[in-house]
């Protein structure tokens, strides 16, 4: 499969970094930019790689030629498309003569290390026309955010400009996988490949979202190059691949990041907890990723639908997101079993495996993002969050002032249960320091 790298944008908002250089020749790491975008291109199969380059290419061209290799992984062949006058963010697209099936395309200022079978692998299973790697941010208030159905099927997309009310924190990556067909009738002028190619196909059915916890960041300012470099000196960058053992800090929901007041039934009743945004902003920033794991007898009693349930936890997601801070996924158990409420929903009423202190959902997500239970936290402020953390093989952290007592100190028979009076506390005093920001 081919990958074509579009870097022949001019790269105003990170003049101040380098001026007679290309963006993707900014170094990092003692490297150039788009040096490490090729070798892990290449780490995962990608041998044909097209550079579109504009603004200074000669020098891409120089420090590459005709081919790259690198420690053992063999050689790719590069060869280059050059915009004599800028084309947008896809124009190129249309000018390379080889490209007759699904092919990659990746923006030029964006640090990542990902596993591409697992995209690859799911943009066959939909039949995409275009699968875009997506994730959320720590900026969704200045992002375009994807709107996805069940399927992941992108169903809307919201500009920067357009009214947003409480929002899912899903933007996309900057990597796509597209079908050749994805392209619409030859252009000669400039075309946006955002507005005027992806934005057209969502009313095909055919653009599909995936999810990743991955890294992928956009380097194109000083102060996200900052991050960026930060986050490469740690081994924040290489450590996300989803092909190596992830670490997480799994979080009970009512009363650890928003206030617990008895159920939540409508978005306004979320209210976050002081200093859980702070807290969960510090997650991230360790290299941990924030998953949320939370019972739901709420939509087994009857009293809150799906939708809304979706609702809520956007408010939770947009509250979280314009203090900086993101969690990567949500696991909910709709269960009850319990019988006897006015409008109970009877496929529900069962007991399951996922209901806490069941350790379901911990262990549905550790399979999902290959997430090693001995080196991450289950953090609650109840004792069935103890318990099933203690049963998935997490690290047990309870929210509470004193230590555990009556029947979980009964239940814990004798093990040894780290307390802390907030999320916050947590996150401040057992999480390494803080690594280079958002995505």
């Amino acid at each position: 499969m081919k990958a074509v790298i579009m870097a022949g944008g001019r790269g105003t908002r990170i003049a101040s970094i380098a001026r007679d250089i290309p963006k993707p020749m900014i170094p990092l790491a003692g490297k150039p930019v788009i040096a490490h975008q090729i070798e892990r291109l290449m780490e995962n199969g990608f041998t044909d790689i097209t550079v579109v380059v504009g603004h200074l290419g000669q020098q891409i061209k120089d420090y590459f030629g005709c081919g790259y290799s690198f420690d053992g992984n063999g050689r790719c062949a590069i060869s280059y498309y050059t915009e004599t006058e800028p084309l947008g963010t896809a124009g190129a697209l249309y000018k390379l003569p080889d490209v007759t099936e699904d092919f990659l395309v990746i923006n030029g200022d964006i640090v990542f290390d990902i596993d591409f079978s697992r995209m690859l692998a799911f943009h066959k299973r939909r039949n995409a026309i275009a699968t875009l790697a997506a994730h959320p941010n720590s900026h969704p208030e200045d992002s375009a955010l994807l709107i996805t159905d069940g399927e992941d099927r992108v169903t809307a997309w919201l500009s920067k400009e357009d009214p947003r009310g409480h929002f899912r924190n899903l933007v996309n990556a900057g990597i796509h996988l597209l079908k050749k067909e994805a392209l619409p009738a030859q252009r000669d002028e400039k075309v946006d490949l955002d507005r005027n190619i992806l934005k057209p196909l969502i009313a095909s059915g055919g653009v599909f979202a995936y999810k990743t916890p991955e890294y992928i960041k956009d380097m194109g300012t000083p102060e996200r190059y900052a991050a960026v470099s930060r986050d490469m000196e740690q081994g924040i960058v290489g450590s996300r691949n989803l092909s190596k053992p992830q670490k997480a800090v799994f979080l009970d929901r009512d009363g650890t990041i928003n206030r617990a007041a008895g159920f939540v039934r409508r978005p306004e009743e979320l209210v976050l907890l002081d200093g859980a945004a702070e807290a969960v902003r510090l997650i991230n920033r360790a290299g941990y990723l924030a998953i949320v794991i939370t019972n739901q007898p709420v939509i087994a009693r009857g009293e809150v639908t799906l939708a809304e349930l979706a609702e809520i936890h956007r408010k939770m997601e947009t509250d979280l997101g314009r203090e900086g801070a993101f969690v990567d996924d949500i696991f909910f158990c709709p269960h009850h079993p319990d019988r006897g409420y006015a409008g109970e929903r009877a496929e529900y009423k069962i007991d399951c495996a996922c209901r806490k202190p069941a350790p379901g959902l911990i262990l549905q997500a550790a399979a999902q993002y290959t997430i090693d239970p001995g080196r991450s936290f289950m953090v609650g402020d109840s004792p069935r969050d103890v318990l099933a953390g203690i049963a998935a093989g997490c690290t047990p952290v309870l929210l509470s002032a004193s230590e555990p007592s009556g029947p979980l100190a009964d239940a814990l028979q004798g093990r040894r249960v780290d307390c802390f009076p907030s999320l916050r506390d947590f996150a401040l005093r057992r999480l390494p320091p803080a690594g280079g920001g958002g995505t």
